[in-house]
């Protein structure tokens, strides 16, 4: 294992290019921007804070209301995003706590951000989380250091679009070192294109942010990836600030077990309460107060690819989208190597909550995919696209975008735990 002296100088010396890679971009934040002071909660906020961390790349709509951060030092992470400006809400989940405590931790970094690329399983016969014989338990559970603390390179970057791009070697739970190029490229989507993309009208009174996440994967060993030598998937998490009336909606293909498989898995931590996780024979909701901890998968064959948050406290829906195979075989990401690792999920949705000690993370609330397994051939790739749009508006004139995405009123979905 590396020295904790000597990794923080690699990282420095990546930074100190990655800086000046970003200083010619014309993206950096401005010291103009810098000297004003936002309220907490605003993007604002969050650009002055990030800004001491990292040299930043923010991308922005033409008239600066959309905006996204994005940040290479902290692995290419969509940190968080606002639809109006510097005094708008920010959307992703930032970990003032972790960032203010200064440690780095063994198991995994939270530093937050609103959209994330990892790389799976978690756990399992093909986990790369754990080393080979190690029992699968928390206190051996380390995330791989190219998804966790590493800095990624910047290969290409304007204002509307930037491309990511590193190189891994991890060791999965059967022994092998798997090399890995991955490349990332996260692209702001207009207005225009968010009504063409999604089928949907845009209110008047509505703002919008949304971006596209176009992730690739690549085998650079001199061997195929397969069930014998365990493979990889592409893994996209995105963290969202929660609140009390929070609700993820998820509709989901109808039909008999038999053909689809079961509707949901929801005790990966435990079961999911009746009274957090209803299931309305079509349409799944999930309490995400961010006050008790929660896990569901839903497969590709019940997927719709796409899957929402509404939030009416801070007025925004959140809809996320990605691709996803019926046919395709998923990598089952539990922490037992027992289980069949052929047989996972392609949809994921996580709500904070407290651990058994009292501490927590967050709290924050999460929507994630997965790619199919990469069973790939030397120089073959694989890419999994997933995409984040921010509704911003009254419950009225966000209600006609939920019907048609999710087929739920808002009103019902923002009651529907009361």
């Amino acid at each position: 294992m590396m020295k904790r002296n000597q990794f923080k100088g690699i990282v420095a010396a990546m930074l100190i290019g990655g800086a000046f890679t970003l200083s010619c971009s014309g993206n950096r934040k401005t010291s103009e921007s810098m000297e004003e002071n936002y309220e907490k909660g605003t993007f604002g906020y969050d650009l002055n804070y990030l800004s001491e961390k990292d040299s930043l790349i923010v991308l922005k709509s033409d008239d600066e209301k959309a905006q996204v951060i994005l940040s290479a030092k902290y692995q290419a992470k969509v940190f968080t995003s606002t639809a109006n400006g510097l005094e708008g809400k920010s959307h992703g989940f930032v970990n003032y706590n972790f960032f203010d405590a200064g440690i780095v931790d063994e198991h995994m970094n939270g530093f937050g951000g609103e959209n994330r690329l990892w790389l799976g399983p978690e756990g399992g016969k093909y986990s790369i989380f754990f080393e080979p014989g190690k029992e699968q338990v928390y206190d051996n559970w380390h995330t791989p250091k190219g998804i966790d603390i590493a800095a990624w390179e910047v290969k290409d970057v304007t204002t509307k679009r930037a491309k990511f791009i590193k190189e891994m070697e991890l060791q999965n739970y059967l022994g092998h070192n798997l090399l890995v190029a991955v490349e990332r490229t996260v692209s702001l989507i207009a207005d225009s294109e968010i009504a063409t993309s999604l089928g949907v009208v845009m209110p008047k009174n509505v703002h919008a942010v949304a971006y596209a996440t176009e992730n690739r994967i690549t085998n650079r060993n001199d061997y195929e990836w397969s069930p014998e030598t365990g493979t990889v998937c592409i893994w996209m998490l995105d963290m969202f600030m929660p609140s009390d009336s929070a609700v993820t909606v998820i509709p989901y293909h109808t039909g008999d077990e038999s053909d689809l498989g079961r509707v949901v898995t929801s005790d990966y931590f435990g079961e999911i309460p009746s009274d957090r996780l209803i299931d309305e024979n079509g349409i799944l909701y999930f309490k995400t107060d961010g006050k008790s901890r929660g896990k569901l998968g839903m497969n590709a064959k019940r997927t719709t690819t796409l899957a929402g948050n509404y939030d009416p406290i801070s007025q925004r829906l959140t809809i996320v989208t990605f691709n996803a195979d019926p046919d395709a075989i998923y990598l089952n990401q539990e922490w037992n190597p027992e289980k069949n690792p052929l047989t996972g999920d392609a949809l994921n949705a996580y709500n904070d909550g407290p651990l058994e000690d009292g501490s927590i993370m967050g709290p924050f609330l999460e929507l994630e995919s997965s790619s199919p397994a990469a069973f790939l051939k030397p120089g073959e790739s694989r890419s999994h696209q997933h995409n984040v749009y921010h509704f911003v508006g009254n419950e009225a004139d966000l209600s006609p975008i939920a019907e048609e995405l999710l087929g739920v009123d808002l009103g019902k979905a923002k009651n529907i735990f009361n």
